[in-house]
């Protein structure tokens, strides 16, 4: 899937466009187990309501949004960048919402959509980055080979979509200024 994978970055329209596909790999990703701030059963209405306020988010220019397409042109991961900050840190955006469908993982899609929020989040100025990931998860794995320092650990910070507790590990980039 790499060579035939496109990452970008959309708009507010495109996004609004994409809602209903941006839902599906979200409830794939929370059905799957996924501590995504959500739990499961996910129902499809939810997911695209949260989507039509990310749209939202990206036309007042409060986040970016970038969207993983395979050859087909169908969804299979996205991530956002949270731009807007407080005032004391216009130098800092988080990573939020890291997802890839689960019939496209271990294909090279996450690690390709960290790489274009980096590249956007330089683009827009930001030198520091900041995500979270639940502890022991796939993903910790991805952020360390992507050169992310690992901050520190809150237990039972969140739950999982079937309701169990489950830790948080904070990570941090720091970008080279434009």
């Amino acid at each position: 899937m790499p060579d035939t994978l496109t990452v970008r970055r959309v708009g507010a329209n495109e996004a609004c466009a994409c809602v209903d596909a941006l839902a599906d790999v979200l409830v794939d990703c929370v059905e799957g187990g996924a501590s995504v701030s959500f739990m499961w059963p996910l129902s499809h209405d939810k997911a695209r309501a949260f989507w039509r306020d990310v749209a939202e988010g990206v036309a007042h220019e409060e986040r970016a949004l970038l969207i993983a397409q395979d050859d087909a042109g169908a969804v299979v991961g996205t991530v956002q960048l949270i731009l807007s900050q407080p005032e004391n840190q216009p130098h800092r955006a988080d990573v939020a919402k890291m997802l890839v469908h689960r019939r496209a993982r271990r294909q090279g899609v996450a690690q390709r959509l960290m790489a274009a929020v980096e590249e956007v989040a330089h683009a827009e100025g930001k030198t520091v980055l900041v995500l979270d990931t639940v502890t022991g998860g796939d993903a910790e794995r991805l952020y360390a080979r992507a050169g992310w320092q690992r901050v520190g650990v809150v237990p039972n910070y969140a739950l999982m979509p079937d309701g169990a507790f489950c830790g948080t590990t904070f990570y941090c980039k720091q970008l080279d200024a434009a």
